[in-house]
């Protein structure tokens, strides 16, 4: 397992399968924007660890999780029925329903904060969006297990743009034909990781467990739901 550490936070990959060509820059400027593109094969995967300034990332991070109607729903596993190890929310342009995991939410308006958060975003990855879910994880012991964004509301080949606040969780990636790739990086409050191309096709992701004591952490995933 190798590391690349950037002023404050570290991301991870395993070399076997994973070619890294030598003109590639991992920590490009984009007018003044870090930008970070990840050696993953079969995947477009960029990271700005910096989208937002901490500053504004805190003011954001109040005013989502004051303003978000969240819920928590169940989940069925192996005939058991849980709650969900985290609270969530959808907002969108519809009344559309958004179907995962078995789970069926129905999306709300559009907040203010949350139609401006979804203009810079599309500004920046030149992408529409038309639903963000929202996930709000209270402490370490909430979690999202392995998945691909891949339902088939999204289409082919979906955009996933996602954009965290709060608690630095490990988001990790695990290749879905070769268990040798393996990747994952810490999400640091304020940056935005866009997933485009094959990356829904070839690789799962999750945010596991941990037992450190973690603040909580809101993520916001932005989406366009096919008609």
């Amino acid at each position: 397992m190798a590391s690349y550490t950037q002023n404050t936070f570290t991301i991870w990959y395993d070399v076997l399968g994973i070619a890294i060509p030598d003109a590639m820059n991992l920590f490009e400027e984009n007018p003044g924007l870090e930008k970070i593109i990840l050696p993953m094969q079969d995947a477009e995967v960029i990271y700005y660890p910096n989208f937002y300034t901490q500053a504004k990332a805190l003011v954001l991070q109040d005013k989502i999780q004051q303003q978000t109607l969240w819920q928590e729903d169940d989940i069925k596993l192996f005939g058991k029925v849980f709650k969900q190890p985290r609270l969530t929310a959808l907002y969108g342009d519809s009344n559309k329903p958004y179907t995962y995991s078995t789970i069926t939410m129905s999306p709300n308006q559009w907040s203010p904060t949350l139609l401006k958060i979804k203009q810079d975003i599309e500004a920046i990855s030149n992408q529409k969006f038309t639903s963000v879910l929202l996930n709000l994880y209270r402490d370490g012991k909430d979690s999202n297990g392995w998945h691909s964004d891949d339902e088939k509301e999204l289409g082919t080949d979906p955009f996933i743009a996602s954009l965290s606040f709060g608690g630095r969780r490990i988001f990790h990636f695990r290749h879905k034909k070769d268990s040798n790739q393996k990747f994952k990086i810490e999400l640091k409050p304020g940056s935005l990781l866009l997933m485009g191309g094959k990356t829904q096709a070839f690789w799962k992701h999750q945010i596991p467990k941990t037992k450190r004591v973690v603040a909580p952490r809101i993520n916001l995933t932005f989406r366009y739901i096919k008609d």
